[in-house]
């Protein structure tokens, strides 16, 4: 990689250039000099340089200092890129005492770039780039580590998550996002600590939780969590699942149904909250799982009511947000909607858009193509699910109605001096044809002066107009049904 060029934002340049400037050293550390290996776009930039904290804020004409690690924010206003809004400069450091498993009792500064990168969490992070001579300080071989695509601990890996617990779940997100695997000793290492996951913080936790189930690879993550004894520290309820069978409908176990589902939605790049549905929808299964004599199969009667209590319970504890909370807890509530189309109706529809809102049905459909995937079948969406999702589209469409007049039969009352009675129907209809026709024509003003026009004829003519028009809605009315349920491929 000697000869490689990168691509670098003139902004992370300029920070560097004006740290040399000042005489002091300035290479791209961690993670984005990892990313930039990898042809990827780093999520932030961190700039590790021999100046001291005081120093560097003159340097700079914004800045924000606000921990004892040494890290100064450098702000960039007029910039679109986030990435780019804050670029973190901090010095070299060395760092001892951990009692806290988490962060150090002691830091030091004004130590060489060699032994900053000593103390970093894995080879791969331990790689230092001067940005603009292209120079890459590599003394723990990460580019190697990089090519084979390997996780491994800088130094000794009991040391490293003895020092910060929450770098045996790090490593777990890595995996995932980069589809990289982790060497045995490191493997090993993070078996034997385990247990220091309990020191770590919700916040801290849910976060590296967040980015494990919005990569590319969360199946892969959550397993080796499972394989490493981390699981069961962060989300116990799962590592229950795993091993309990399931009945005849079903291909796989609890916890693979699960993880299947799951992987589902992340290939098909769906939302956060539908993600994690899928990820906790059957949780409550093995506490409800009887055995049915008469059937000779496993029941899971109410798993959807239970595991809803379950999923809050599992979510309130990870600290996540109350919409978060109430969005999944709603989609694992209803995930078992009653979907037979030859027996299901339109008003079972309403009364389920109802309960879960216009926006989280299609989650729901979502969900139930994931929990259909997972269950080993192999087309997301059957029949019976494109007749239901016609349905759904059906008793969410805009309906033709008078109501979207923006005139009612009081105001054509009130304007027209005509008593209740069919005429006031036969002049709406007649308005709401003519809207059909013309949307512009939906306006106060017009709606007024047309409704006194249509008052003004004679009986008979009022009535063959409204009728007219209300035969038209009928049949656009049957018109926009069959465009949708041509939509679906369904009749």
């Amino acid at each position: 990689m000697k000869n490689k060029i990168f691509k670098i934002p003139k902004e992370v340049l300029k920070t560097a250039e004006k740290l040399n400037e000042a005489g002091f050293e300035a290479y791209l550390i961690g993670g984005c000099v990892r990313d930039l290996l990898l042809d990827l776009k780093p999520k932030d930039w961190d700039i590790a340089t021999n100046a001291l904290p005081e120093q560097i804020i003159k340097i700079f004409e914004k800045t924000f200092y606000e921990n004892r690690f040494g890290t100064v924010g450098v702000v960039n206003e007029d910039v679109s890129d986030e990435t780019l809004k804050i670029i973190e400069v901090t010095p070299y450091r060395t760092e001892t005492g951990y009692s806290d498993y988490r962060r150090p009792d002691e830091v030091t500064f004004g130590v060489s770039l060699e032994e900053d990168l000593a103390r970093r969490d894995f080879t791969i992070n331990a790689i230092a780039l001067d940005p603009h001579k292209g120079q890459i300080i590599d003394p723990h071989k990460g580019q190697k580590d990089i090519k084979d695509k390997i996780i491994k601990a800088v130094g000794d890996s009991v040391e490293r998550f003895k020092e910060d617990g929450l770098r045996m779940l790090r490593a777990i997100r890595i995996s995932s996002e980069l589809g990289f695997m982790t060497n045995n000793e490191t493997k090993e290492a993070i078996k034997l600590n385990s247990s220091l996951i309990k020191e770590i913080s919700k916040e801290r936790i849910r976060d590296e939780f967040i980015r494990i189930i919005m990569s590319d690879r969360p199946r892969q993550g959550l397993s080796l969590a499972q394989e490493l004894g981390i699981l069961r520290y962060i989300v116990p309820e799962l590592e229950q699942t795993v091993g309990v069978k399931q009945n005849q409908a079903h291909s796989f176990e609890v916890w693979e149904h699960l993880l299947k589902s799951l992987q589902h939605a992340a290939d098909k790049k769906m939302k956060f909250h539908v993600r994690l549905a899928a990820l906790f929808h059957d949780i409550a299964k093995p506490d409800t799982r009887r055995w049915l004599e008469s059937k000779k199969d496993w029941t899971f009667y109410g798993h959807d009511v239970v595991g809803a209590r379950k999923t809050e319970k599992i979510l309130k504890n990870l600290r996540f947000s109350k919409d978060t909370v109430e969005k999944v807890v709603k989609l694992v509530r209803w995930h078992m909607f009653f979907s037979d189309t030859e027996k299901i109706t339109l008003s079972a529809v309403r009364r389920l858009v109802s309960r879960v809102g216009r926006e989280e049905v299609w989650d729901l459909m979502n969900l139930r193509i994931c929990d259909r995937i997972g269950t080993g079948r192999p087309k997301e969406s059957p029949y019976r699910l494109r007749k239901y999702n016609s349905m759904v589209e059906e008793v969410l469409s805009d309906p033709i109605s008078v109501s979207m007049i923006k005139i009612d039969g009081n105001k054509i009352m009130e304007i027209t001096g005509l008593k209740p009675g069919p005429e006031i129907g036969f002049i709406l209809h007649i308005l709401l044809d003519e809207i059909l026709d013309n949307p512009a024509l939906n306006e106060e003003g017009y709606t007024r002066n047309r409704a006194v026009e249509l008052s003004k004829l004679p009986i008979k003519e009022l009535h063959k107009l409204g009728k007219a028009a209300k035969d038209r809605k009928g049949e656009e009315e049957k018109k926009k049904i069959t465009e949708i349920r041509n939509k679906y491929w369904v009749k």
